[in-house]
């Protein structure tokens, strides 16, 4: 997302960053041609101001060669001097031999010989002196007039009126040079820009150098302000949309992910500032949340009622077995005959073991997990040794098993297969013994073995003949019922078994 945003405002930041450049470009020609009309204005009042004192010098100089000329003229000269020079204007006129016939009351700042007075340029910059020299010689070349220019008079002069920060002006002729701004030291760094204008006509320069700062913090930060408000605008959006968007959503998905049935959800209850949009999905989650807390409600409750219901159902089954195996019961009392009477402790026996099966069943209800294996046997057991013929009264059973427990699906048939074992053990050996166990193959967890041993189930002819008259079709019947076959085993007089477990 940030880089989608980065992306989206990079443009918007490439076009300012251009328009920046572009607009000190632009700046830097406007300071260029600033300069330019500086230096061309400085050079041109210089040249006036110079222009104006050899002026007024040639006819001081003129009249003072035709000999005719006012005494008061050197006074109204230095007047006319002072007037445009702040220092008093510094000139003195000498003829050939070497004499001075008028001059400032100052004296004179560089000494020249006789023939470098006469012989120099019309203006010239000393080479010992930090002085501009003009010479103003007479008609008949007789006289000569000198005036010095220093550099404070000439920096007064030529300063421009275009406010220029950190120039710089130099007169240059041939290979000297006259720096008549005040002299400072310039700051390390930074650029510098130079024009140049010659005082016309004559063989002197002026250069105006103007240096820029050099490149400090605050101006990067204001050339790259841009790219830094672009950055800044991506953060902001990442920021805007994180605390809007992206958090939101997150702190949703991680209460839907946590959801558990039954409870309400309240995903954005500590959000203050998200999107309406957001707000709207985690009310509509809190809602249906709410509904299938509801609905969990009302199933927890219909399956209690279910419940219950099943257990009065395997109540009343159980009941009504009971009250059967009593009228059974009776009916054997009145009987006279043996055979009668075993006849109706044999099905005494079948209805009992039926009723213990229900009866566990709905002891187990309450913990959802099955019929237990144990307590089945251990009632099953007890129940038959009840019923069991005078003869076998001692008959001893053992039990052996696992915390198993299994479906009442299981538990029938296991009920049947165990009573007709028992009772077949009961008939054949009625003093002996009988041992019942239970528990998980190694191989299977959903599987148990059901073992069964006794000495009254060893091979014999008498064993024989009641399992092809009916115990062996029943044995058959139960066993395919529970999907399993039975093995036995005559020598050892055993009967086993797999079942099907609850895990």
């Amino acid at each position: 997302m940030f880089l989608i945003l980065t992306l989206a405002l990079l443009p918007l930041g490439l076009i300012a960053l251009i328009a920046s450049l572009q607009a000190i470009r632009t700046a830097d020609l406007e300071k260029e041609a600033l300069l330019r009309i500086a230096v061309t204005q400085s050079a041109r009042k210089l040249t006036a101001d110079l222009q104006s004192d050899r002026t007024a010098l040639q006819l001081t100089v003129d009249s003072l060669a035709s000999n005719s000329a006012d005494r008061a003229i050197c006074s109204r000269l230095s007047l006319f001097l002072a007037a445009n020079d702040a220092e008093g204007g510094r000139f003195y006129i000498y003829d050939r031999a070497g004499r001075r016939l008028c001059n400032s009351s100052e004296g004179e700042p560089a000494s020249m010989t006789q023939t470098a007075r006469f012989t120099g340029p019309a203006t010239e910059l000393l080479a010992n002196a930090p002085y501009l020299v003009s010479r103003v010689p007479s008609a008949d070349k007789r006289i000569i007039a000198l005036i010095y220019y220093s550099r404070k008079h000439l920096e007064s002069v030529a300063d421009p009126a275009t406010a220029l920060q950190n120039r710089k002006l130099t007169l240059r002729q041939g290979d000297r040079r006259l720096a008549i701004s005040h002299v400072r030291k310039d700051p390390p760094g930074g650029k510098s820009s130079s024009l140049s204008a010659r005082l016309d006509p004559y063989d002197v320069e002026l250069t105006m150098t103007v240096r820029e700062p050099p490149a400090t913090l605050a101006r990067m930060l204001s050339l790259f302000l841009p790219l830094v408000m672009w950055f800044a605008a991506a953060a902001i959006g990442w920021f805007v949309v994180n605390r809007v968007l992206i958090r939101p959503l997150v702190i949703l998905r991680r209460a839907v992910a946590a959801y558990q049935p039954g409870e309400v959800l309240e995903p954005l209850q500590r959000m203050r500032t998200p999107a309406q949009e957001i707000v709207a999905l985690g009310e509509t989650f809190r809602e249906i949340s709410e509904d299938v807390a509801t609905h969990e409600a009302e199933m927890a409750e219909g399956l209690e009622t279910q419940r219950k219901l099943t257990r009065e159902v395997h109540h009343r089954v159980k009941n009504n077995l009971q009250i059967i195996a009593s009228l059974i019961n009776l009916h054997a009392r009145s009987a006279h005959e043996p055979e009668a009477v075993e006849a109706y402790a044999s099905i005494q026996r079948r209805v009992d073991a039926l009723s213990v099966v229900h009866r566990n069943h709905f002891a187990e209800l309450e913990e959802n997990r099955g019929v237990g294996i144990r307590p089945l046997i251990s009632e099953l057991s007890a129940s038959l040794r009840g019923t069991a013929p005078a003869t076998a009264r001692r008959f001893a059973i053992q039990i052996d098993s696992d915390n198993l427990h299994i479906s009442q699906d299981v538990a029938v048939p296991i009920a049947f297969l165990l009573t007709e074992l028992v009772e077949l053990a009961m008939m054949l050996d009625p003093q002996g013994a009988m041992r019942i166990s239970a528990h998980v193959l190694p191989e299977q967890a959903n599987r148990a073995l059901l073992s069964v041993v006794s000495s009254g189930l060893r091979a014999s002819e008498d064993m024989t003949v009641h399992l092809s008259e009916r115990y062996g079709r029943v044995l058959t019947g139960l066993s395919r019922q529970l999907r399993s076959a039975l093995d036995h085993d005559g020598e050892a007089g055993s009967y086993a078994i797999a079942i099907t477990i609850i895990p």
